[in-house]
């Protein structure tokens, strides 16, 4: 009677402008899997890296048999590239881990014992986030707690390192908007979920490729795509200042009828530019979600594959 075949493990490793540690990480990634009772394979996708980081997946991927990437067509950012590796990952449960070698291969094997345990999501939590300028440590926290104030989404510490089964994988794909944000649609999902801590180790090589503005953008997405509160701070501030014109137009009107009315016009000049402030604001907050809007219905493809490496059939 013939054995069922193994369980399979996918790794997805979304990379830009890591060329020079992708060896090191290939092969710690592969000295954990080989421990591991499972059958493996490990997906990166080059999101239109300038330098030669196809060229080293081309070399790598003679070396090891379980190694699959995709080049996409221009830089769409981690999180499409990251939506690239799940949508073409065939395993039973899926690994999802940075390319910078932040996320230490050692994890592997107790995230895969967990979920053979019965979680459905394994999480990699960060006990320590690692050498990060104060700026950085500081705009993590304000945009963390407020999501967390805002759509009831605690994501501290939580990490993209993560690992899911097919059902969560499978959930999640069904999610199909193009304003990505991986973490906070893992945790929208709910499922049964473990967490394992971990500290942060420094990069291997190279420089973050997260500027401040691509900082601001992941995270005026994650707000807009989980909560519509800043919509209603437009109608309350509106609410208020109605409040507010009704009792100062009273207090006006009982000052001319009298004879008491002085010259305002440092008044008159102050609350023009509170009145202005608060309308461009509130349009800036309503331009936010109806942009992304706009980016959902045109419904283009989340992402372009230029190129492929796929293991040799034996």
């Amino acid at each position: 009677m013939e054995s069922e075949p193994k369980l399979l493990i996918s790794v997805v490793i979304p990379c830009y402008k890591e060329a020079k540690h992708l060896p090191s990480l290939l092969a710690g990634v592969t000295a954990e899997l080989a421990a591991i009772d499972c059958r493996s394979e490990i997906i990166i996708i080059d999101d239109g890296s300038p330098d030669e980081t196809w060229q080293v997946l081309a070399a790598e991927a003679k070396r090891y048999s379980s190694l699959r990437a995709l080049r996409l067509s221009r830089n769409f950012g981690k999180e499409l590239a990251l939506c690239a590796g799940l949508e073409h990952a065939r395993g039973d449960a899926v690994v999802v881990m940075d390319g910078d070698g932040q996320h230490p291969p050692q994890l592997l094997p107790e995230m895969v014992r967990l979920w053979r345990s019965g979680a459905d999501i394994v999480e990699a939590v960060k006990t320590h986030r690692g050498p990060e300028s104060f700026s950085g440590k500081m705009g993590a926290m304000l945009f963390y707690f407020g999501l967390n104030k805002m759509a009831g989404v605690n994501l501290k510490g939580v990490s993209d390192f993560k690992l899911m089964n097919r059902r969560a994988l499978d959930a999640w794909l069904e999610m199909e908007e193009r304003n990505v944000f991986f973490r906070g649609m893992t945790a929208w999902l709910g499922f049964t979920r473990v967490q394992v801590p971990f500290d942060v180790p420094g990069r291997v090589a190279g420089a973050t490729g997260w500027s401040f503005p691509n900082r601001m953008k992941l995270a005026l997405t994650g707000i807009s795509a989980f909560s519509s509160l800043p919509l209603q701070f437009v109608t309350v501030a509106g609410l208020l200042f109605f409040l507010f014109s009704i009792v100062f137009g009273f207090y006006t009107l009982v000052l001319q009828l009298s004879g008491h009315s002085v010259s305002g016009f440092a008044t008159v000049i102050l609350l023009l530019l509170i009145i202005g402030s608060l309308l461009m604001l509130s349009l800036g907050i309503i331009g936010e979600y109806l942009a992304r809007i706009y980016e959902e219905v045109k419904r283009r493809p989340r992402y372009v594959i230029a190129s492929t490496i796929e293991p040799e059939q034996t």
